[in-house]
């Protein structure tokens, strides 16, 4: 099972190698890893992505918990979240299907962000399947070069009743 897992950090050197030494070392394999600083430029927000049954987890926050630099671990799976990814995406394009490539890109809410006389390259925000779905459609016209983000995640906030 997939699970996003956010650590909070101290912003400190080597912190990244620490916790990606952890994963290598006991066999965990890092799918998807991003990191920045919060509102608090002395910490730093890690959105891990891995997979493993509940025994496996359990026993990556374990590990986890015990690193000086973590300040909390918190695993998103199971409960109501936000996820998203950026990609930038290079799409041959010519004059015959500029304006397809443009619809597509129109309907997914995503945006041309560099055009040169054979090229866009377009940038799009939201899930996994999104990405791989506008992927999808443009494989055809023939993507030069994708490039992706790690996931991103956030709770949601509590409804109100």
């Amino acid at each position: 099972m997939r699970h996003t897992i956010s650590v909070l950090v101290a912003n400190e050197f080597g912190v990244l190698s620490r916790i990606s030494g952890l994963f290598s070392g006991r066999g965990f394999n890092i799918e998807s890893l991003s990191v920045a600083e919060t509102l608090d430029p002395e910490i730093s927000r890690m959105t891990i992505v891995t997979r493993g049954d509940d025994k496996v987890i359990e026993q990556i926050n374990k590990q986890l918990n015990k690193l000086i630099n973590v300040i909390k671990v918190h695993d998103f799976t199971g409960e109501e979240h936000i996820e998203r990814e950026l990609a930038l995406i290079k799409v041959s394009s010519n004059q015959e299907i500029r304006a397809e490539i443009l619809s597509i890109v129109d309907i997914f809410r995503a945006k041309v962000v560099d055009v040169s006389p054979r090229s866009y390259t377009i940038e799009i925000t939201g899930d996994e399947e999104k990405i791989g779905a506008i992927t999808e459609l443009l494989r055809p016209f023939g993507i030069k070069e994708i490039v992706r983000t790690g996931r991103i995640a956030m709770a949601r906030s509590p409804k109100q009743k």
